[in-house]
Order: structure tokens, then sequence, then C-alpha cells
């Protein structure tokens, strides 16, 4: 579990063993953890790079473990002081993209077409899939249509075939519907990567780092679609994509509530938009919930800051941090 703090394995071994026999020494850490004297070291040297141990003033020439409550927090505080600067960027890239993809659909370029109906859509998706060569990336926010995942199965296992890898995003919503969760298993089972978050990029595929499509109306797929070679919008999009993706959770995995305000990552999302005006049927479009929903969430929150209304809650949440 402390992998994605930086820790190894086994220096989370030796680490958990320091904690539960502080007077033991190099040796006798190898040998309940089952390793070698030089591998100790090394996952010393390891954890004292990451500041989780310190020189002993009882055992001269010894390290003891500093309290996880210590260590591993600054080493939290960190991650989240990581993630708040990603999701800056990536709020950043988003109205780059925006700006980019409404001046390129304006027009037909050398490096991209215009695409008018669902048949022109779903023919260069086919055409895209079956000159894949090493990646698909695809963002689908929003419910996932049964008979639409049904129609995609074909081409995605013929991709798999080929050994191409395929990463797909999906809202966090998308883990309550029974046949989305079954298809993105499926995925799994073919060494595809799926992973979900509150909000997610516009509707995107890209295909091998050099062509993508988009959606002319992100609210509306049925105006139709922009197909895209253009090297400086292939860029944002995939930076859009990567800083989204890395802010994700993998199917499978939970998503962890903020420790400092018991608030989900939707709840966090959702307070985010409330703020900037949205409203409840917006905010809810946009993390892929009812507006029912979005009131019982605000429900919760305004109960646990004591609120009786929303801008005492808002006022509440921002002395508090939570915005």
């Amino acid at each position: 579990m402390l992998e994605v703090l930086g820790l190894t394995a086994g220096a989370t071994a030796v680490y958990r063993m320091m904690l539960d026999h502080p007077a033991y020494g190099v040796d006798e850490i190898a040998a309940d953890c089952g390793l070698t004297a030089t591998d100790v070291h090394d996952h010393l040297d390891e954890l004292a790079r990451l500041t989780l141990v310190r020189a002993s003033a009882e055992r001269p020439g010894q390290l003891r473990a500093v309290s996880p409550d210590i260590g591993l927090a600054d080493m939290l505080a960190a991650q989240e002081a990581e993630l708040a600067i990603r999701q800056a960027k990536l709020a950043a890239s988003k109205a780059a993209v925006t700006r980019m993809v409404a001046d390129q659909a304006e027009h037909r370029t050398n490096h991209g077409e215009r695409l008018l109906g669902l048949d022109a859509i779903h023919a260069r998706l086919e055409r895209m899939g079956r000159d894949a060569t090493t990646e698909v990336l695809a963002s689908q926010p929003g419910d996932q249509r049964p008979e639409d995942l049904l129609a995609s199965r074909p081409a995605d296992a013929e991709v798999f075939a080929r050994g191409i890898t395929m990463r797909t995003l999906y809202q966090d919503s998308t883990r309550k519907q029974p046949h989305a969760v079954t298809y993105a298993h499926w995925l799994l089972s073919h060494g595809g990567e799926v992973r979900t978050a509150p909000a997610i990029p516009p509707r995107l595929i890209v295909v091998d780092r050099t062509r993508a499509l988009v959606p002319i109306d992100p609210a509306d797929n049925r105006k139709g679609a922009l197909y895209i070679t253009e090297p400086g919008i292939l860029a944002a999009l995939l930076d859009l994509f990567e800083q989204a993706w890395h802010s994700a959770v993998p199917l499978g995995a939970s998503s962890p509530g903020d420790p400092n305000s018991g608030l989900s990552p939707t709840e966090r999302e959702l307070l985010r938009l409330l703020g900037s005006g949205l409203t409840d049927d917006a905010a809810g479009q946009r993390l892929g919930i009812s507006s029912r929903t979005v009131g019982r969430h605000m429900s919760s929150i305004m109960e646990r800051l004591g609120a009786s209304s929303r801008f005492e809650a808002g006022i509440k949440a921002a002395h508090k941090g939570w915005l």
C-alpha cells in the first residue's frame, strides 16, 4: 500500500520491522524479513532519503524508525500538494484545449476534418482502430449505454489481438453501472487499463499519439466530431489526458476521501463546480450524476459543516480550506 508514496515493498517491510522491534539490528531485520544484510542496508538508505529513519540516540551507529504519524504524514502532505498542482494544470489544459478545438472546428484544414453524422464518425473510428499500431487512449464521460459498449467489443478485441495497449478513463459514477463495470473488467482481462475520477476530460479518443477524435459539441455528440492530426492540438490533448489519468483511481481500488475533511473526490469536485457558479443540473452533468444526487451530496456536506444554507456551507467550507 505504501508504494504509492514512493516506498518499495522491501523498504516497507524493513520499516514495519523496525517499528515492531525497535531494538533489532541489521542481522535480526534481515532474518525476519528474509533479506540479506546488503538488502537491508539498501532499504535503510531508501528510508533515510525519505526521512523515515534517523540516527538512534540510545544505540550509537544504529537507526530508529520515525513514527508513521510524523514520517508518513509528511509524505502524504507532499503527495497531496503534488496532486493539487496537477489538478491546477489540468484545469488550465482544459481551457487551452477548449479554445484550440473551437478554433479548429470552424473550418477544415490539412491537419484534420469535420465529421458530420454518426455514420461518418463510426467509419472514422473503425479506420482509426484498424490503423492503430501501439496505443489507444480514451476518455468516456457520462453514462455508458449497453448497446454502445456491446458494439465496441469486436473492434476492441481486434485491437487487443494485435498487442496494442489501451487506457480508458470513466467517471466515478460509472462504477454504479453494472454493464459498464462488466465491460471495464473485460478490458482489464485483455490487458487494458481502466481508471475513474469524479470529472474527466470531454469525450476523446487518441490513437498512436498522432490522431484524435473529439466531439464538435461535448454536450451533443450528434452534432459531429473533429478528426485531428495537428501536432499542437494533439500535444494539448495528450497532456490533458495524462494529467487526468494520473489523478484518477484504477478500477478495483476505492477512491480515498480527503483525510482532513472527510470529503470524497466527488464531493470535493462538486464543491468546486458549485463554487464556480454552476447550477445543480450543470454540475451533475459534469460529474455524471443526477441533480437529485447533487442535492443529497450537498445535504450531507451541510450536515457535516453544521450549516443551515448552502451559502453558509460555502463560507464554512472555505474557512476549513475545503475549497
